[in-house]
């Protein structure tokens, strides 16, 4: 069984790149690992603390949020309730513009596993196709069927292991690949149900101090006497 520097020497040209790729992908797939290890255990007692303190008072709320703005769903929540008595419309905005950039930001490294898993296949079986036209080029017609094709047919199986190593990364990217999306589908409904509650919460609290009972207008000044009428002889009514 060949080594690993074996196989690296006898898959030919694109093995140093395929190399490269495989770095690249298991480098992002640890980073993305430890950054859904540090948010999956917390998010759910984040957004139930904050819920419940804002049912009672919303500035305990706010100051929460804002000690949770480390994670991702604590400065979704924060983004609204550090404005100043937003309207409800203003609100919702605030936490639409908050989740599309927390989305974003945990769809990072994605465009760098899509580019392996779409490049791999690709480096592999040109590896392949570079190895099988060595190959050939010293095979000669009268030589077929005889003894000194033997190592035609070594070189062609050799020539197939940079399109193994090829399919086994991008196999493998692919996996993780899939398992961050599910991840990101699943934070974008934690923090939809999250954003409506915390809304509606807000709406009901808009609407109880904003209710017209709860108006209390400036009291009016109260009447003041008529004038006295002075009547002398010159005003006098004649009869």
């Amino acid at each position: 069984m060949m080594s690993v520097a074996e196989l690296f020497e006898k898959g030919g040209l694109t093995m140093g790149p395929l190399l490269f790729l495989s770095v690249l992908a298991l480098s992002t797939i640890i980073e993305r690992l430890w950054f859904w290890a540090t948010i999956l255990t917390k998010e759910k007692e984040i957004i139930e603390q904050i819920l419940e303190a804002a049912r009672e008072e919303w500035n305990t709320a706010t100051e929460m949020a804002r000690r949770a703005s480390n994670q991702p769903i604590g400065r979704f929540l924060y983004s609204p309730l550090r404005l100043p008595n937003p309207d409800p419309e203003v609100f919702r905005l605030a936490l639409e513009a908050s989740a599309d950039e927390e989305i974003a930001s945990m769809r990072r490294g994605e465009k760098a596993l899509e580019a392996v898993i779409a490049l791999s296949p690709l480096l592999g079986l040109l590896g392949t196709v570079l190895g099988l036209i060595n190959s050939l080029r010293e095979i000669r017609i009268g030589d077929l069927g005889t003894a000194s094709t033997a190592g035609v047919t070594l070189g062609i199986g050799e020539a197939l292991i940079s399109t193994a190593a090829g399919l086994l990364i991008a196999i493998a990217t692919v996996a993780f690949y899939r398992l961050f999306q599910g991840f990101v589908f699943s934070q974008a409904k934690l923090f939809r149900r999250a954003g409506s509650e915390l809304e509606l919460l807000y709406r009901q609290y808009w609407s109880a101090i904003h209710r017209p009972g709860n108006y209390r207008p400036k009291p009016l000044d109260p009447p003041r006497p008529p004038a006295e009428v002075k009547v002398d002889g010159s005003d006098a009514p004649e009869y």
